[in-house]
């Protein structure tokens, strides 16, 4: 189960214990907003995209969208994003509870700039009904990202 793998790899944070596990569904902003109590804009939102044949994974704020100019001036590409069906084959993790902690080998993680107006976000667990709090900084250690980059705007 990618929860337990999550847990697992948080582990060699002493982060395991901080994960959150709800009774109801987080596999959408709104719903995890809801079982946090937050507002949506702090929903660690994972986007999965396919990028030269690898996953690329961009982690941002729950009130943004990805900007395709911008994507498209950083990756040299336009945002591809993989089906359902290839989601969890390409990065570790199922629809719902994408994330950035124990993900498949090769897998490029970066975090978006709509972030860092938050001392701290949720991003999911591996599951839909899972989150975990992080500042901004432990978010950039335990995700192992590649960097900031700018490749949202606002819904």
């Amino acid at each position: 189960m990618s929860i337990e793998k999550v847990k697992a790899y948080l582990t060699q944070f002493d982060a395991d214990g901080r994960v959150m596990e709800f009774s109801e569904s987080s596999a959408t902003v709104a719903m995890a907003a809801h079982a946090v109590g937050c507002e949506e804009a702090r929903i660690a939102k994972t986007l999965s995209f396919v990028v030269d044949g690898d996953c690329v994974l961009i982690v941002c704020a729950g009130d943004v969208k990805i900007d395709n100019p911008k994507f498209k001036s950083i990756f040299h590409t336009k945002a591809k994003m993989p089906s359902i069906d290839e989601v969890e084959a390409l990065c570790g993790h199922s629809v719902g509870g994408v994330c950035p902690f124990a993900v498949n080998s090769g897998v490029k993680v970066y975090l978006d700039e709509s972030m860092r107006r938050f001392e701290t976000v949720y991003p999911a667990c591996g599951s839909s009904n899972s989150a975990i709090e992080l500042t901004l900084d432990e978010l950039e250690i335990f995700s192992n990202s590649l960097g900031w980059i700018d490749v949202c705007k606002s819904i």
